[in-house]
């Protein structure tokens, strides 16, 4: 069964519908520095290679080039294309930002759903945040979802029937609740005459238990502490960071803490360390401040205002995070999350571990960036933070590939 992905990003999406069973063809992302990781991680591993059309060059491009550059050859990829999966960008619908109707990054949905026409794949998963549900403000407009979903089942050659729900990441073992908008379709001619398939949101917390308990992680919410406390300064060291002079980062140990870590470690080949372990360089005064707040404000939630304004702190969403609770939601912004025990904002890999990338998994470019060159950098922080958790990927491409089989039986 094979797949293309859309808005790629540094590989979450791809990295999971691998890992559940999906051949890749070919992936479509704008940025270099996140098709760099991308490349990079999908290339070195033979189970996780891409086949890649020879017409397609192996570098970072727009939707609207392939579009512009390459329509003929998507033509041809009619019926060789199983599966479509994709989740433009969010900025401009996320509750997390600045919410704008007018973000020209909201029109890049209509170059998937035309990419979507062209190839007319069996199947599409489509995933995008909360926000994407939610009219503007002050517009008439249908939200962006109910567009899609009625642009989806009204193409003229038959369209898809659609299946959608917001999924918590957590129920397939995330460490972070992560609601996002999940669409599911399949081609609306696979369902004629007596032929039918299950709603696939109907069932979805049996089919997430399942899953679960494959991976040895059923029972209870994924906790903070459960996903990175290997990597806690305190029993793990710091060396001299590989990649940045001047910085030092954790010491990478073997040992396992709790079975996710084993999931998330499996891989890794002996005697290797994972990468982007490099810490902050925090100023003084802000080690003294992050260990004031670890001391006295509660862990698990944002500062309440009064803290904020004790500590001088702007960001509205500042969270000291709980050891025995989940992780608030992993953003494109480092200083969003405190570590709940150290006084220090959390490293890439720590970050990563929370979206559920295993070890293997190496992260390439700047840690971070800023002012004008956030437009066109996409530093390490923020392919994590954008990224689909391989974990909920895998169960989603577990969950279509059931469908898959239902439709043949």
């Amino acid at each position: 069964m094979h797949f293309i992905d859309l808005f790629a990003g540094c590989g979450g999406l791809s990295l999971g519908l691998s890992k559940a069973g999906w051949k890749g063809v070919f992936a479509i992302e704008k940025n270099e520095d996140a098709f760099e990781t991308f490349s990079h991680n999908f290339n070195r591993k033979k189970a996780l290679r891409f086949d890649w059309p020879r017409w397609l060059p192996k570098q970072a491009i727009s939707t609207s080039e392939l579009l512009d550059d390459y329509r003929a050859e998507l033509v041809t990829l009619r019926g060789e294309i199983d599966l479509i999966a994709g989740g433009p960008p969010c900025q401009g619908f996320s509750f997390a930002g600045r919410r704008k109707a007018d973000d020209p990054r909201n029109k890049l949905k209509d170059e998937y759903l035309e990419i979507v026409d062209i190839i007319r794949p069996k199947f599409l998963v489509f995933e995008n945040v909360k926000g994407f549900t939610a009219k503007f403000k002050n517009s008439k407009k249908p939200s962006h979802s109910e567009q899609v979903i009625k642009q989806l089942e009204d193409l003229s050659w038959g369209g898809y029937s659609t299946f959608s729900s917001i999924l918590d990441a957590s129920l397939f073992g995330v460490p972070q609740p992560r609601p996002r908008f999940i669409l599911i379709a399949v081609r609306s001619d696979l369902l004629q005459g007596d032929v039918a398939v299950m709603n696939p949101m109907e069932n979805i917390a049996a089919h997430a238990g399942k899953f679960r308990k494959r991976k040895k992680l059923n029972g209870h919410d994924i906790s903070v502490k459960e996903a990175i406390s290997d990597l806690e300064v305190s029993a793990s060291g710091t060396i001299k960071s590989v990649d940045t002079n001047g910085f030092q980062q954790i010491i990478y140990r073997r040992e396992i803490e709790s079975d996710f870590q084993r999931l998330l470690k499996k891989d890794l080949p002996s005697g290797k360390s994972a990468n982007s372990l490099r810490l902050a360089k925090h100023r003084p005064d802000t080690l003294s401040k992050f260990s004031e707040i670890l001391a006295t404000c509660p862990k698990g939630k944002s500062l309440p205002k009064e803290f904020r304004e004790k500590y001088g702190i702007k960001k509205q969403c500042f969270t000291p995070l709980h050891p025995d609770e989940m992780s608030k939601t992993v953003t494109t912004l480092p200083d969003d999350l405190l570590h709940y025990s150290e006084p220090r904002i959390l490293t890439v890999r720590e970050c990563a571990r929370l979206q559920t990338f295993p070890d293997w998994f190496e992260f390439l470019g700047k840690y971070t960036t800023g002012g004008a060159r956030r437009k066109q950098e996409c530093p390490r922080y923020t392919q994590v933070g954008n990224a689909v958790p391989p974990l909920m990927a895998e169960a989603l491409g577990l969950l279509i590939s059931d469908m898959q089989e239902s439709l043949d039986a």
